[in-house]
């Protein structure tokens, strides 16, 4: 392939200097041509003419052919009417066969044959294209060879990476239109080789936590066949509801993380939404109307996970608080527990991270506050974990104001 293209590129190159060589060799025929040569032969051997004296001065006309003779390199013969010669030029070096003629007024006639304005007859103008033509060729040879072996590299490059080596980047040579695809290849490659490892580790930490909820659902099953009791049907249930939401974790954090939310973004006053949201967990929001654009289903889990987060992991009082500040709007939701470890605070937002010391019974923090950091950035926000005075955790959601609301 890398031959073929190699040779389509280099013959395509010489087919080019070939016709314009052709063409100016045309063009140049027709310039020196035998008629324009005899005209323009005539032309200077009329100006000639032109500038002898009008006397019958042997001395003088002979001076003067000779002067204009120099100044020309021609070489000239005035003759009378009958052919007798009456002044004459002849140059040290002959010069070549322009030919010219003119007859002055007096019946006399100017011979005159001056040097070829386009150099030596035995020059071939084609011989000359050819010799350019040859040199550009093999200038074009190393230029060719150089795109041709970059289009190369970045064509082995795509094809080991399609093999699966997903850590494989292609070298970017130069800043043309070759080396921005290169460029262009690269990032795709470094997002979907992330977008392949995370969906690993989410697949591997997904199977991980799956286990305990089958586990136990399992275990019940057969308490429940054993011994019925009133009991066993709630805790299947249970079982069953968190292995749903996990499930439905994991499905809404993929799509995300692929190709995002398909919904439209429409207003929302985020004050009424985490009002509503607090309201079914038996909390209260206080703060100012903030109306941002995004999408209310989503909008409305990333507020029920911290919520969520907050009540199992925390301690009441939980204080939700939306507030305006320099364009954005901010939703807290911090609680009064323990707080987090400084060592966990900067992998908090892991999808199942679990901290140090927590067992299957004490669980990890799942996709819940990984999916709140995913919906944040969805809508051009983000989620920070900030550590109040005192006890306990706080989240912050950050998202920008409605552009009609944010001089309100």
């Amino acid at each position: 392939m890398r031959r073929r293209l190699f040779l389509k590129i280099y013959l395509t190159v010489l087919g080019s200097i070939a016709i314009l060589a052709l063409a100016g060799f045309t063009a140049l025929a027709l310039l020196i041509g035998p008629e324009q040569q005899r005209r323009l032969g005539d032309q200077r051997t009329e100006l000639i003419a032109a500038a002898l004296p009008r006397a019958n001065d042997p001395i003088l006309l002979q001076d003067t052919l000779e002067r204009l003779g120099k100044a020309s390199g021609a070489l000239l013969l005035l003759t009378d009417a009958d052919g007798k010669a009456l002044a004459a030029y002849e140059p040290a070096v002959a010069p070549e066969a322009l030919r010219g003629r003119a007859v002055l007024p007096d019946g006399s006639v100017l011979s005159a044959q001056f040097p070829s304005p386009f150099g030596s007859r035995n020059r071939n103008p084609l011989a000359l294209l050819a010799a350019m033509a040859v040199i550009t060729a093999l200038a074009a040879w190393p230029v060719v060879r150089n795109l041709t072996g970059r289009l190369e590299r970045l064509r082995q490059g795509v094809e080991d990476w399609g093999h699966g080596n997903l850590s494989r980047r292609v070298p970017v040579e130069g800043s043309d239109e070759i080396a921005a695809v290169a460029m262009s290849f690269n990032h795709a490659a470094a997002r979907v080789e992330s977008l392949v490892a995370a969906n690993r580790a989410l697949l591997a930490n997904a199977s991980h936590e799956l286990r305990s909820p089958l586990a136990r659902l399992r275990m019940a099953i057969d308490l429940f066949e054993e011994n019925p009791s009133s009991a066993r049907p709630a805790e299947i249930r249970r079982n069953l509801g968190e292995l749903d939401d996990l499930v439905g974790e994991i499905l809404l954090s993929s799509r995300l993380e692929s190709a995002g939310s398909s919904r439209p973004f429409e207003a929302i006053d985020l004050l009424a939404l985490a009002a509503e949201e607090a309201a079914r967990a038996g909390l209260e929001v206080s703060g100012d109307n903030a109306e941002v654009m995004g999408d209310v289903r989503l909008l409305t889990r990333a507020v029920r996970n911290l919520i969520q987060n907050a009540r199992r992991h925390g301690a009441p009082p939980v204080t939700i608080t939306v507030a305006r500040h320099a364009g954005q709007a901010e939703l807290s939701i911090r609680d009064h527990g323990q707080g987090i470890p400084a060592a966990d605070a900067e992998r908090i937002f892991d999808p199942f991270y679990r901290p140090a010391g927590h067992g299957e019974d004490a669980g990890g923090w799942g996709l819940g506050l990984a999916l709140v950091r995913q919906i944040a950035t969805h809508h051009h926000g983000r989620v920070s974990f900030v550590r109040p005075e005192g006890s306990g955790t706080k989240f912050v959601i950050t998202l920008p104001l409605e552009t009609r609301n944010t001089d309100a």
